[in-house]
């Protein structure tokens, strides 16, 4: 049987920009693992939030040598309270090193991947390995509250949830370590004008550009 050729991509964006149904859908396009850091970051907000630790770096190194990914992605990470929890333990340098130890150790395993996040291009695959395609994603912040309020049920109040997406994106964007930025060279896709065909539409043909190559 033919190997597939290698190829990596990363996908980074803005919350609630339509990133995560993008990669899962050009992973199962192309049969790539796909690796979702914000569940990472949402389950260390979920263990941190139920156990209430003192030392959240010493019980965050144990709990996610006990666990695998496919064990996280699994489990409900999408409330209002992780959400706002996320967006400060984001801002943790030592939490991002545990959770970027550990995305490595995956990575590097497999040479067919997608990894989506708030740091992927500029960070975790800046280099060795070095991702072949780079996407980031925009969508309008009135969009994306809707889509993410339809995400939570109507749950909570729309104006809730679009507070909560400008406050995510500006601590995103300002943190001093690994700030959401877009890497020169990276495939702009504006979720808000493209329906998912599209989407998929567009980043494909990026995909089989570099495939060809």
């Amino acid at each position: 049987m033919t190997r597939l050729k290698k190829l990596i991509i990363a996908c980074d964006g803005e919350s609630a920009s339509g990133k995560s149904t993008a990669a899962k859908l050009i992973s199962k396009k192309y049969k790539l693992l796909l690796i979702n850091s914000g569940l990472l970051y949402r389950y260390c907000s979920k263990i941190i939030i139920k156990d209430k630790p003192e030392n959240i770096i010493t019980f965050l190194k144990k709990k996610l040598k006990k666990i695998s990914y496919n064990k996280i992605a699994k489990q409900k990470l999408h409330s209002e309270e992780i959400s706002s929890h996320v967006a400060i333990i984001a801002t943790n340098k030592k939490v991002r090193q545990i959770v970027n130890q550990l995305q490595m150790k995956i990575i590097k395993r497999n040479r067919r991947i997608c990894v989506e996040g708030r740091d992927i291009a500029s960070k975790v695959l800046n280099k060795n390995p070095k991702y072949d395609v780079a996407f980031y994603f925009k969508c309008n912040l009135e969009v994306a509250a809707y889509r993410r309020w339809l995400d939570l049920k109507k749950s909570v109040p729309l104006k809730k949830v679009k507070r909560s997406l400008r406050i995510r994106t500006n601590l995103d964007k300002k943190r001093k370590n690994s700030p959401l930025i877009r890497v020169k060279g990276s495939v702009l896709i504006r979720t808000d004008h493209l329906n998912r065909k599209q989407v998929l539409s567009k980043m494909s043909k990026v995909v089989d550009r570099v495939l060809k190559n």
